[in-house]
């Protein structure tokens, strides 16, 4: 991330409108394997519950929000950007936050999202296990850095 203009920041409610936007388009490059229902269903506890209930953190630049991390603990919950800003640093700017804060963390992801699972790979994140996901259908893919 090279951009002076990007601001890391503690998220707050007005951002909620934004921080969905980039869900959304993230959401759909990463998860098209989710059916619609269940994609709702997820749009509305993130907006809901996770978001405003989670520690979040928001990456910011002049024209609004880009992107965002949600922390349960030491468990990402949600990392979503937006997709013109893959692979340029931002991802890994919110995770090296988050680190700084509770150091070791543990992801959960699709184990067919590649997006994500090629990003944490990337960033040193280890197979943990695979778990059956009932709401979704799907497989989870238990992730964690060494000292999680």
């Amino acid at each position: 991330m090279k951009d002076t203009q990007t601001t890391l920041r503690a998220y707050r409610e007005d951002d909620i409108e934004a921080v969905m936007s980039a869900w959304r388009k993230a959401n759909a490059l990463a998860h098209p394997f989710l059916s619609d229902d269940f994609v709702a269903q997820v749009e509305d506890a993130i907006r809901n519950i996770y978001v405003p209930k989670a520690e979040t953190y928001v990456l910011s630049e002049p024209e609004g929000v880009v992107g965002f991390i949600t922390l349960i603990g030491n468990d990402i919950g949600g990392l979503f950007l937006y997709p013109s800003k893959h692979s340029k640093g931002y991802g890994r700017a919110l995770v090296d936050h988050a680190v700084a804060l509770k150091g070791p963390l543990k992801v959960e992801v699709f184990r067919d999202n590649a997006v994500g699972r090629k990003f944490y790979e990337r960033y040193g994140f280890e197979f943990v296990e695979d778990e059956y996901h009932q709401p979704s259908g799907q497989w989870n893919r238990k992730m964690a850095m060494p000292g999680a």
